[in-house]
């Protein structure tokens, strides 16, 4: 796999991040943190791995982490150097980087409590191997961000990854450039269509390679990621970005089948939702450790805890106000999603506890006078990824 990105880095090499830069403030980092860990206290200054960091993915952290650790590493020379050049450029002291294998992380010699890997896994020859290594890694008390590609919304990739195969094409410049002739003249309802129009893996050499040329790629449904993760000595906290995965969210809500989709345990809604929906075409998930305490990544609308949530806005949430359902008065979007289904429309009553929080005021003291009605409401919001919660009162974390 080595070879293969020594010739075509990825992501393509870039030399400016200061857009990336700008984009964030302690305000999205606090949201970023407690997204990760709801019950501890924020902090900035975390020990960071960016496993297969790529040519840029190392520096992006280092940025938007100024007084976090930052260890990236790659299996690939050529991205290292990239990511050196970036490190120089924006004097990133913050960061260190090391030409390493996935499987290999353990000769660092020591842990983090936040272990990035996306994007790589599914393209290791064994990627049970790297996850467990991953896990030797990662802090008892750490969380872990992981993506892997999913099979359903990738069909068409798949299908042109093999007539690649059989074409005998290689990785080439003179091959990629033919390629990427060829594919316009697919036809317009070939699966991989609604791929080629959206996505920026096809918009260069190194993206399209990467997409139907690597050597290894495979693919994890909803159960498949489930068993892979609880194979290596982790559990499932959450969904980076949750409400695609939710019968309670988007459309199928309004069906006849969301009682019944009620009535199966989580992990078979999320996995008969990736079936509804059809075109994932990835997963990003939260992992821990399974020796870590369950309870630290668990937010519960039983009880009354939730009372003294303190909910934080995702700062790519927007509240739209032209072209309302009666009796709205916006409608919340996250922009992060691609269903455009996902949208949550609220009346003036939801609408004045929303603009009461201020990621300082627990639920409590926003003016929750009609406890039910907060309840439900606060649960939406954090269920179709309006907010996340500081639950850090509510529960004393391990130590790192």
């Amino acid at each position: 796999m080595g070879d293969f990105y020594e010739s075509h880095p990825y992501p393509p090499p870039v030399d400016d991040l200061d857009a990336y830069r700008a984009g964030w403030d302690d305000g999205r980092r606090r949201a970023d943190s407690h997204l990760f860990w709801p019950a501890q206290p924020f902090r900035d200054d975390r020990s960071v791995l960016v496993a297969g960091c790529g040519t840029a993915q190392a520096a992006r952290y280092a940025l938007r982490w100024p007084h976090a650790r930052l260890v990236g590493i790659d299996v690939s020379a050529t991205s290292i150097a990239c990511t050196l050049e970036l490190k120089h450029k924006y004097a990133l002291d913050n960061l260190e980087v090391r030409q390493l294998a996935v499987e290999r992380v353990d000769e660092l010699g020591e842990t983090f409590e936040h272990v990035v890997c996306t994007g790589v896994l599914h393209h290791l020859a064994d990627p049970g191997a790297g996850l467990r290594a991953l896990r030797d890694v990662l802090a008892p008390a750490g969380a872990m961000h992981l993506m892997v590609y999913a099979p359903y919304g990738r069909a068409g990739v798949y299908m042109l990854q093999d007539y690649c195969r059989r074409l005998g094409i290689g990785w080439t410049d003179a091959e990629i450039r033919d390629l990427a002739a060829t594919l316009k003249a697919l036809p317009p309802d070939h699966p991989i269509a609604p791929l080629l129009r959206a996505s920026p893996d096809f918009s260069n050499r190194a993206g399209l390679a990467d997409a139907l040329l690597h050597p290894n790629d495979r693919s994890y449904s909803v159960p498949e990621l489930l068993q892979f993760i609880d194979d290596a000595g982790l559990r499932f906290g959450r969904w980076i970005r949750q409400a695609p995965y939710l019968p309670c969210c988007g459309a199928v809500a309004s069906t006849p089948h969301r009682d019944l989709l009620a009535t199966l345990r989580p992990e078979a809604q999320y996995a008969a939702m990736e079936l509804f929906r059809g075109t994932m075409v990835r997963h990003a998930v939260v992992a821990h450790r399974k020796d870590s305490q369950p309870s630290e990544a668990r937010v519960s609308f039983e009880g009354d805890a939730w009372l003294d949530y303190v909910p934080i806005r995702l700062p790519d949430t927007i509240a739209v106000r032209d072209g309302l359902p009666p009796g709205a008065t916006a409608v919340l979007i996250n922009r992060n999603h691609t269903y455009t289904d996902l949208y949550l429309p609220i009346d003036a009553a939801r609408e004045r506890l929303l603009n009461a929080i201020n990621a300082e005021r627990a639920i409590a003291q926003i003016g929750a006078t009609d406890r039910e009605f907060a309840r439900a409401f606060f649960e939406q919001l954090w269920r179709w990824d309006q907010i996340v919660f500081d639950i850090s009162d509510q529960i004393q974390p391990t130590a790192a």
